[in-house]
Formats: C-alpha cells, structure tokens, sequence
C-alpha cells in the first residue's frame, strides 16, 4: 500500500511541461509556438548589419572627437586668455537673451490670466454697459422724486407764508 502512494501522488521532483498556445492573427485557430517565426528571424537577419554600422560609426566618431581634441588642447591653452573671456561673454549674452524671453513670457501669461479673471469677475462688456444705464436711470428717477417734493415743499412754505402776510409773525 505503500508503494501505491506513492505512484499516485506526484513527486516534488516531477517537472511538469504544458506547451504554449498562441491566438493566431486571423482568429481561425490555436496553434502551438515553436520558437521564433519566420518575420522576426528575417528583422533580426535585416537590422543585424544596420545596428553594426551604426555602432561602427559611432565608434569612428569617438576617436576622431579625441583627435581632434588631443591636437586642439595645446592651441587652446596658448589662446585661453582671449578664448575664455570670449566664451564667457557670450555664454552670459545667450543667458541674457533666454531670461529676457522666459520674462516676457511669464509678463504676457500673467497678463492674460489677469484679464481672463476679470471677464469671469464682471462678465462681459455689455453686460456692464446695461447695468450702468440702468444705474443712470434709476438715478434720475430718484433725482427726479426729489426734486419734486422739494418743489412741494417750498409750494407750502410760500403758501403758508402768504397766509399769515409779510410783516405778521
């Protein structure tokens, strides 16, 4: 009986392999993949010399940037008192020029913003031309009202005035 459990159970040892499937382009079929196909062979086959190449220029370039720096550093260090301050100058010219661009911009982005904030704030132009019409108008109402009970006023006043005569208090 011993013997038998072992044969059923498995064994931490047993490798199990399941083949790989693969949903084929079409959607015909599952298809087990063997190795690569036949189009990537064929890309690494046609990029293979391309990366070479450029890997060969590459180098190439490196060594010819080192030649010429190796017969350059002497002219630069018999130059270097007119070539440093000249790369100075113009290092702090370029500097120049991009914070005074950077500046600008940041000017004309604020202003924007400032100026879309306000149309949300008061809306828009006739909008505020109707209110302020509306303004004058009730003004001259109120003006208007005034103006006549000040009138009315005045009318009792003189009125009253007449009743009692000039020189009687």
């Amino acid at each position: 009986m011993a013997d038998r459990d072992r044969v059923d159970r498995p064994q931490p040892h047993q490798l199990q392999v399941h083949p790989q499937l693969r949903y084929d382009a079409g959607g015909k079929a599952l298809m087990q993949q063997r190795g690569p196909s036949a189009s990537k062979v064929l890309a690494v086959m046609a990029l293979l010399p391309v990366g070479g190449t450029l890997l060969a220029l590459a180098g190439i370039t490196l060594a010819g940037t080192i030649i010429g720096l190796l017969v350059t550093t002497p002219l630069f260090i018999i130059f270097s008192p007119v070539i440093v301050p000249a790369a100075i100058v113009i290092g702090l010219a370029v500097t120049g020029f991009f914070t005074s661009g950077a500046f600008g911009l940041t000017a004309l982005s604020s202003l924007s913003w400032v100026l879309s904030r306000l149309r949300q704030k008061t809306g828009s132009m006739p909008e505020m031309a109707d209110q302020a019409k509306r303004r004058v108008a009730g003004m001259a109402d109120f003006v208007g009202l005034k103006t006549k009970e000040v009138g009315q006023e005045i009318q009792k006043q003189a009125h009253e005035a007449g009743k009692t005569g000039p020189g009687r208090t």
